[in-house]
């Protein structure tokens, strides 16, 4: 059973990533507050799947923040006049920082979470990055998140009052970065994610099914299929 003094702030896409790092959070024992953006994304079908997720893995709370990265551009996520590239395979979708990657995103989401953590008395982070299966995007690197733990140990009034220089209160958890796509369905599965709730397409049909082509799709068929031959 969760303490209520151990809270966190989980973030949550609606892809079966971060759903299986919410479920991971609630079973180490944290009340978990999920936090998604509506940061002007193609869709808005992944925000519907996380709703759905928080509710089905008991977050404590669901918070939809919303900031519109859409107006920056420089992403096919978030300008329409780029398109989401389809039928990669794995070499040509690990070449190069693909098209997909949304500028500074991570550090965005993560800074907002640490804001929303502060206030509600919780130190402790969780988003569902990965550095295995299609390590292209460079905020899903470990070194990333080291990097912002520091900063967030120094830029915060809780860091700051807890500790001295960087070896402070504030713990970032990536329990999925160095776990293939279908060891994470797996682990996923152990604890009762419900992977039919979650979206992970980028480029949905205009029926609202999922293309099957983009990276995204290609990597949850591939870790599925995985999943179930093992």
């Amino acid at each position: 059973m969760a303490d209520d003094s151990r809270k966190a702030v989980v973030l949550l896409s609606g892809g079966l990533d971060s759903a299986t790092v919410l479920a991971i959070a609630r079973a180490r024992g944290f009340v978990c507050h999920a936090l998604s953006f509506d940061y002007g994304q193609r869709h808005r079908l992944e925000l519907q799947a996380a709703g759905r997720v928080a509710a089905s893995l008991g977050a404590a709370e669901h918070v939809v923040f919303p900031l519109a990265l859409s107006r920056f551009g420089g992403s096919a996520l978030t300008d329409g006049a780029i398109e989401v590239p389809k039928d990669r395979d794995e070499s040509a979708m690990s070449a190069e920082i693909p098209v997909t990657y949304v500028p500074a995103r991570n550090t965005v989401f993560l800074s907002v979470a640490m804001a929303w953590a502060e206030a509600i008395g919780a130190s402790d982070l969780f988003v569902g990055v990965n550095a295995v299966d299609y390590s292209g995007y460079p905020d899903c690197r470990p070194e990333f998140l080291e990097a912002f733990r520091r900063t967030a140990n120094l830029a915060t009034k809780a860091g700051v009052e807890g500790s001295v220089g960087d070896d402070g209160p504030w713990r970032i958890h990536a329990p999925l970065v160095e776990m293939s796509k279908a060891e994470i369905i797996r682990e996923g599965r152990r604890l009762g994610v419900d992977y039919d709730l979650t979206w992970s397409c980028y480029d949905p049909t205009p029926t609202g099914e999922p293309c099957g082509r983009c990276d995204s799709c290609v990597l949850r068929a591939r870790g599925f299929a995985e999943a179930d031959a093992s």
